[in-house]
């Protein structure tokens, strides 16, 4: 069976053995064994799958994690397409994404600050680092964007979110519901770290957004960033995000 490259990154301090753990974990029953190969530059997974049930078991991995198009032949322009932000908070014009181009070259999306405005926040001239800070628009957070067109002279796709995205980030806004954002750490973790620290009655609930990138949902009056002190200290080395919708709110109102 050839290399298969998951839309999917590792990074932080998970290794090669947790992740070969999770990927297998999903074939249970299969008759297959899933190797990571190795990763490519930019942290992209690139597994092999062999065994007797080798092609239901890759579908079953394309089909969770999606498969990076590697070529830039292997990308539609007007087609929704799932990336990981990256140097999220070092320009104050547009955000890039990684959608999993790097042959020959890697090639990322760009989205406009004019963009970000129009979509998240109908228009309203936020700074991009107050906009990447409400929507928790961090590295390896993960977006589905639309590519517009390849700008062959920046190598680089202009892109703008998805309805589909737009319509995540709305949805969680009405909910009046705050979540803490998780990136860098496996589900599992998560749960283990929300039960030690006493806090599992504040949740409702954990949404997988990726493989290391999760959405944990408080329950109406529990605060995110009142979990980052003991839940945080149960997670090293992985980055904590709050996505509070009354802050959204009261900037998009101070923002007329």
């Amino acid at each position: 069976m050839p290399v298969i490259t998951l839309l999917e990154k590792l990074y932080g301090r998970n290794s090669f053995k947790l992740l070969e753990t999770q990927l297998q974990s999903l074939c249970e029953g299969l008759q297959a064994t899933v190797k990571v190969v190795e990763l490519t530059d930019q942290g992209w997974i690139r597994v092999n799958v062999s065994g007797e049930d080798e092609t239901a078991a890759s579908n079953l991995l394309k089909e969770r994690f999606n498969l990076a198009p590697v070529e830039l032949k292997n990308v539609e322009i007007g087609n929704v397409q799932k990336g990981k932000i990256f140097v999220s908070e070092k320009d104050s014009t547009e955000i890039y994404v990684d959608v999993g181009v790097f042959v020959p070259k890697p090639i990322e999306a760009s989205i406009s600050l004019q963009h970000l405005q129009a979509q998240l926040v109908d228009g309203k001239e936020l700074p991009l680092q107050r906009l990447t800070k409400l929507f928790c628009l961090a590295d390896n957070f993960p977006l589905k964007i639309l590519n517009k067109r390849l700008d062959n002279k920046r190598s680089r796709f202009v892109a703008e979110l998805s309805e589909k995205q737009i319509a995540l980030f709305s949805e969680w806004t009405l909910s009046n519901l705050e979540r803490l954002i998780v990136l860098g750490t496996f589900s599992e973790n998560i749960e283990r770290a929300v039960k030690a620290s006493g806090h599992l009655r504040d949740v409702a609930e954990i949404e997988t957004l990726g493989l290391l990138e999760h959405a944990v949902v408080c329950k109406l009056g529990t605060y995110a960033a009142g979990l980052i002190p003991k839940v945080g200290r149960l997670l090293p080395n992985v980055a904590l995000k709050v996505f509070s919708p009354r802050e959204i709110q009261r900037f998009t109102e101070t923002f007329r």
